[in-house]
């Protein structure tokens, strides 16, 4: 039977009993139905993953003992920054989702012109956490032991601002530059994908102006999450760990 391995927002020390968080709780105890005695494995985004074993289970509490540490050592050498056009439906969920499985480290989701979603005030809020505990469950999956960070949404003009060391790009379909021109420096890379219609040409100048080079990855337009997830899985094996 495979262990289930299990996010816990706080820190672990070994052989000392803790009590899961109430989402980690509720996951083991009603969705898995784990009993006293059960192995699972933690990881707080520290590195490490902490084989344990389930001490009690309550209707109102569960309590663990970790009893192992190991260092996770599956993160790319390659630091990526997604600055993603909020996109409608489950499509931006997917994106975060499959991103952090691809070795993504930061994710920005950005308002641009042609952007359909409107968010504000607590429903933003709610949103932005629903997308962090999305890359939370896809650590979970994958095997990640460093939680990426999905940025609080701003604008694409905040975005631009923004200073960095890293590569910048601009996904453009009618670009003359290609993945296998460019070079990343150590510091990494940072892109920008538009949302469902893509970015405006003002938006595109925008990104020029902030020395965002124009790339492309083929002669098919692609949609937004499908441009994400391409151009991040390119990077990852031209200059990370995909091979």
């Amino acid at each position: 039977m495979r262990i289930p391995r299990i996010y816990h927002s706080s820190p672990l020390q070994l052989n000392s009993n803790c009590e899961l968080d109430s989402d980690a709780a509720n996951h083991v105890a009603k969705v898995l139905r784990l009993k006293q005695g059960y192995k699972i494995i933690l990881f707080n985004g520290d590195g490490h993953d902490y084989l344990s074993e389930i001490t009690d289970v309550s209707k109102k509490s569960v309590q663990i003992l970790p009893l192992e540490k190991a260092a996770i050592e599956n993160e790319s050498p390659l630091n990526i920054h997604l600055a993603q056009g909020i996109s409608r439906g489950d499509k931006m969920d997917f994106t975060i989702q499959k991103s952090v499985e691809l070795g993504i480290m930061e994710i920005t989701p950005v308002f641009t012109e042609r952007c359909g979603v409107k968010l504000a005030g607590e429903r933003l809020e709610k949103k932005h956490q629903q997308w962090q505990k999305i890359a939370i469950s896809a650590c979970e999956q994958s095997g990640r032991a460093i939680i990426p960070v999905v940025h609080p949404p701003i604008s694409l003009s905040e975005f631009l601002k923004q200073e960095t060391n890293q590569l910048k790009l601009n996904l453009h379909p009618k670009a003359s530059t290609s993945i296998k021109t460019i070079t990343i420096p150590d510091s990494g890379v940072r892109f920008i994908i538009g949302p469902e219609g893509g970015l405006s040409d003002e938006e595109i100048r925008q990104a020029g102006d902030a020395n965002y080079t124009d790339i492309q990855l083929g002669p098919r337009v692609l949609r937004t999450e499908t441009a994400a997830l391409t151009l991040l899985a390119s990077l990852q094996f031209q200059f990370g760990d995909l091979a």
